[in-house]
């Protein structure tokens, strides 16, 4: 993946994680940068690195994207030609390639506790497969996850008292 595909795809996720429902733009991260940061880098710039026009960063600009968008710094520079993000094995099983999958996820989202957390919960589990199987089960079933969601995040009822023996 290019640099700039990185780019993208990082206000993309960004715009999500804010509850934007879209994208952010250019000048919308240009605007978090400088309030959030206290720093400054321009549109134009921006624009530059997404286009491929800029496919180098300088080290204080790769640092403070990093730091702005919580990645690694190394994550900031093109990829290799050929090179995958995943493992690529016969000798994996398929549950494996889910978990790996689910973990790589649960880092994209790292900024969203709940999300993070669920996803970690679903790959640590000995069988995510069948743990998405139920996901989608119980999403087809109208009403129900609502009601899932409502049961359990309700808080833990007073423990009862044992009624007292009559003498």
């Amino acid at each position: 993946m290019k640099l700039g595909e990185k780019m993208r795809y990082l206000r993309e996720v960004e715009g999500a994680l804010r509850g934007l429902g879209r994208e952010m733009t250019q000048q919308e991260i240009v605007q978090a940068i400088r309030k959030e940061m206290g720093k400054s880098i321009s549109q134009a710039y921006l624009s530059q690195i997404e286009r491929g026009a800029r496919p180098h960063l300088t080290n204080s600009t790769r640092m403070l994207l990093a730091k702005f968008f919580k990645v690694h710094p190394g994550y900031l520079v093109d990829d290799p030609e050929g090179f995958q993000n995943e493992l690529i094995s016969d000798v994996g099983a398929l549950e494996d390639k889910l978990d790996l999958w689910l973990v790589s996820g649960a880092e994209r989202f790292s900024r969203d506790p709940d999300l993070h957390h669920a996803l970690l919960t679903v790959a640590r589990h000995a069988d995510s497969r069948m743990c998405l199987i139920l996901l989608g089960t119980i999403l087809e079933n109208p009403g129900l996850a609502e009601r899932l969601m409502e049961v359990l995040k309700a808080p833990a009822p007073a423990p009862n008292h044992k009624p007292r023996r009559r003498s």
